[in-house]
């Protein structure tokens, strides 16, 4: 009978863990905010004035993909402790031999843990999209000739 007992509260305890501890990845669609341009320059000549624009504005790229893909991040900043950084993914793809689109996605990001992950950067809803259109509007002036440091 004791067994019978405590077979039955250890069924429970597992049904109890196994459903509440456990949960599906977070939903992070619509967290970003996707701004596009299209500037009348040659793919190379846009992919080396885009990372030489995230360099210098103080960006950590952290993949320049030939293919026309750069993942960068601002520096990070703390708020309430809690480690906070914004993720920008420009992606460059070739309209024409004279033109390329710019696409730059913007999410925000925290640095957390859950019971059952590890440490790592989780994406939360962006709440402005003004420094990825910075961005392309600083592209855009360098490609049409205007003066690196004009603003």
């Amino acid at each position: 009978m004791t067994s019978m007992r405590t077979l039955a509260i250890l069924l429970a305890l597992v049904i109890l863990v196994g459903t509440g501890c456990v949960r599906a990845a977070r939903d992070t669609t619509g967290f970003a905010h996707r701004e596009s341009v299209t500037v009348e320059a040659e793919f190379m000549e846009t992919w080396e004035t885009t990372r030489s624009l995230l360099r210098e504005q103080g960006f950590d790229i952290y993949t320049r993909d030939k293919r026309g893909i750069f993942v960068a991040f601002t520096d990070e900043t703390r708020y309430w402790l809690v480690p906070n950084r914004t993720q920008h993914t420009v992606t460059l793809q070739e309209e024409s031999p004279t033109s390329t689109q710019v696409t730059v996605e913007t999410v925000n990001q925290v640095y957390g843990v859950t019971p059952l992950t590890y440490p790592d950067w989780h994406d939360r809803p962006a709440r402005d999209p003004e420094e990825g259109v910075q961005l392309l509007q600083a592209l855009q002036e360098r490609l049409d000739g205007a003066p690196a440091d004009a603003e």
